[in-house]
């Protein structure tokens, strides 16, 4: 725990105050464990602290073995279907304000005695949190191609156009990706993988003006539904985030010809994660509480996620 610590924070103070030690203490456990490998884990005479190219395997391996460790503090609890405990989740911040208050509510009422602790985070880093034990869970758009983890699909969300009442567009009832001019879409910043699943249905990156196009960025969805409303161009927007729309903005919404395209949003663990119970709990009160619009059974071509 404390040579993991360290190389998190890279600094002896920051490092025994989360282990709730003194820094002596801590300083000294490392070095006494260092002593007894035979090897330098840390180089201290740098700041911040840095690995030793031997500490990089032995903190990696450390890491697996506290994993191991919180699956054995789970599993009597959860062969006693005990509805106690914590979980630890990462959501992707294109889904978390649409889909988090739909069904926390309901889950914390019903299940009071779990702890819920949720980060929004990328794709990426939330896939390195799961396969490091720091996140038990992720809630993300899938599929990953990842071998290391396992997807449980909650549901299919289709994308949506949204578009400024100037846009030739706007006069179209329902459109084509090939309707598309990437000189007027809004796109989210790059490392959010709905960016990418936009280029991908667009296909921008063959574009001649894709360059210039890149100096159109910006963060959240809502951010991107701003500027369409105040300015020109388009977006593409998941469908939860169109569900609270007043009738002068759901006017400028453009549905796509079947097989609409989507985003698949999944349930992401490790293949050995233990809180199997808790986790069908969590499926089970997120998929009671969404919309009929998003349960409702239609076509949809599921996009890919490129990291």
């Amino acid at each position: 725990e404390y040579i993991v610590a360290l190389e998190k924070y890279r600094h002896f103070g920051k490092a025994a105050e989360a282990c709730f030690v003194t820094q002596p203490s801590l300083s000294a456990q490392i070095k006494k464990l260092e002593d007894e490998i035979g090897a330098a884990i840390f180089m201290r005479s740098k700041l911040p602290v840095t690995l030793t190219e031997t500490g990089e395997l032995i903190v990696t391996h450390a890491k697996q073995v506290l994993s191991k460790v919180e699956v054995l503090k789970h599993i009597v609890p959860e062969q006693n279907n005990s509805l106690k405990g914590n979980l630890k989740i990462g959501i992707i911040p294109t889904l978390a304000p649409y889909l988090l208050p739909l069904f926390i509510k309901d889950f914390i009422d019903t299940y009071p005695d779990i702890r819920l602790s949720i980060r929004e985070m990328r794709t990426e880093d939330i896939i390195n949190e799961i396969k490091n034990g720091n996140t038990d869970i992720g809630l993300m758009a899938t599929p990953l191609n990842d071998g290391a983890l396992k997807e449980d699909i909650l549901f299919t969300e289709p994308f949506i156009a949204y578009i400024n009442k100037n846009e030739k567009l706007y006069n179209k009832k329902f459109i084509l990706p090939k309707d598309i001019n990437p000189d007027r879409m809004w796109l989210a910043e790059e490392g959010h993988c709905i960016r990418n699943q936009v280029l991908n249905l667009c296909e921008l990156q063959k574009h001649s003006s894709y360059e210039n196009h890149l100096d159109y960025e910006t963060g959240s969805i809502e951010t991107l539904k701003r500027f369409v409303e105040k300015n020109e161009g388009i977006t593409l927007l998941p469908q939860l985030a169109t569900l609270d729309m007043n009738e002068e903005k759901l006017n400028m919404l453009r549905y796509f010809k079947e097989p609409a395209p989507a985003r698949e949003i999944s349930i992401v663990t490790r293949h050995n994660f233990i809180k199997t119970r808790i986790t069908k709990l969590l499926k089970a009160s997120i998929c009671n509480n969404l919309p009929a619009e998003i349960t409702a059974s239609t076509k949809r071509k599921v996009l890919p996620v490129i990291l």
